[in-house]
């Protein structure tokens, strides 16, 4: 027996609100499908909402709130991070032994951060304590899926570093590793070679600090972006270091970039340790740094999970998806 549709109105009619509410071609109100497995069926100003019991209860209060928003256009954006915080309430927290007990997560952590976007903060338990353990630890290693925030959020960690003058430098770092695409011999000089590999940290830049802004950090020599390799001998004093893609790193590259920090300097390790290029009979340098250095003091962890990414609604159940997966190919 099939439950039966919760039905919804938005009353008084206004015809302005409610276009702004579904977006053009009703696309606002795909997004909410999508994310919370449901069917929309509006007429006017009557929705009727199908599926699942609790998922259309979240559902009815999903379009609630973005009703009372509808005074103005709603971007597909603005939908899909209310749709994720909306999945993924901050009470959560207190039942997740991962998530200290200290952290306030009712109050953004990145509040304060001095960075081009305003509306910068962590959305998910995990992304609030990735964001004060920055903050408060020298070395703060952060592990899950794509989507999370571990890079974008490094990097504006990084960018409010700069600015408040706490650092001088922002040295980003990328192993250049393929994934299995096999690029050949690459055109153009050292920088146009290893630029590929690192324009994921050129784009959070740019989104954080603005092109024009970021290009004149480059040419002082502030903002440094470089692989790997180029790394090996260096100290790095009064820097904020984000070694991004850490999975793809060697033990001994991991220990290298590690023994890099000199005074003053924080260091940000990201990484997905379900998404490793290196060679089959390579180890990870980020699996065997989470078991040495998981009690040295000063050093903090974060561990995101699917729930955390913060994309598409679809990326969400697609990561979800690929553990299910994985986990059954295990047990099998």
């Amino acid at each position: 027996m099939k439950p039966t549709p919760l039905e919804i109105s938005f009353t008084p009619t206004d015809n302005q609100r409610l276009a702004n509410l579904c977006g053009a071609l009703d696309e606002n109100l795909k997004q909410v499908e999508t994310a919370l497995d449901v069917t929309i069926s509006r007429r006017g100003e009557h929705f009727s909402l199908s599926g699942k019991s609790d998922q259309t209860k979240l559902a009815a209060k999903v379009l609630r709130h973005f009703y009372n928003q509808s005074q103005h256009h709603l971007s597909l954006e603005h939908i899909q991070l209310g749709l994720i915080e909306a999945i993924n309430p901050h009470h959560k927290a207190e039942n997740n032994s991962t998530v200290t007990a200290n952290i306030d997560i009712t109050q953004p952590a990145t509040s304060g951060l001095l960075t081009r976007r305003s509306n910068l903060y962590g959305r998910t338990p995990h992304q609030v304590q990735y964001l004060q353990q920055i903050q408060e630890h020298d070395i703060t290693f952060a592990i899950g899926p794509a989507g999370t925030g571990k890079t974008y959020l490094a990097v504006a960690s990084a960018v409010d570093a700069l600015e408040r003058g706490l650092v001088s430098r922002l040295i980003l770092v990328r192993p250049a590793v393929e994934a299995g695409e096999r690029l050949g011999f690459l055109p153009g000089d050292m920088t146009q070679k290893v630029d590929p590999y690192l324009r994921p940290l050129y784009d959070a830049l740019y989104d954080l600090m603005g092109f024009d802004k970021t290009s004149k950090q480059f040419e002082r020599n502030t903002i440094e972006i470089a692989p790997l390799a180029f790394m090996r001998g260096r100290t790095l004093n009064q820097s904020f270091i984000i070694l991004d893609e850490a999975q793809n790193t060697t033990p001994e590259q991991m220990k290298m970039f590690l023994t890099r920090m000199g005074f003053g300097s924080k260091a940000v390790i990201t990484g997905d340790i379900t998404q490793i290029d290196l060679p089959k009979h390579q180890k990870s340098g980020l699996i065997e740094a989470q078991k040495i250095l998981q009690d040295i003091r000063g050093i903090a962890f974060t561990r995101f999970l699917s729930e955390d990414v913060v994309r598409h609604p679809l990326v969400q159940r697609i990561v979800t998806a690929y553990e299910k997966h994985d986990k059954q190919t295990r047990q099998s």
